[in-house]
């Protein structure tokens, strides 16, 4: 393979492994978040056979 072959081998996969890296590193450094996106709304007992 010639230089510039090398070359752009190398960078395509340093950065796709640098991207790799910070991805990861983001999330496991990620804070608990402070609200509820998905919840489940309670059923009641009027609303049993509707659902």
């Amino acid at each position: 393979m010639t230089a510039g072959g090398w070359i752009s081998l190398l960078l395509s996969v340093g950065s796709v492994t640098g991207l790799l890296i910070w991805c990861v590193i983001r999330v496991l450094t990620s804070k608990e978040p402070g609200h509820d996106l998905g919840h489940i709304e309670p059923v009641h007992d009027d609303q049993l056979d509707e659902r």
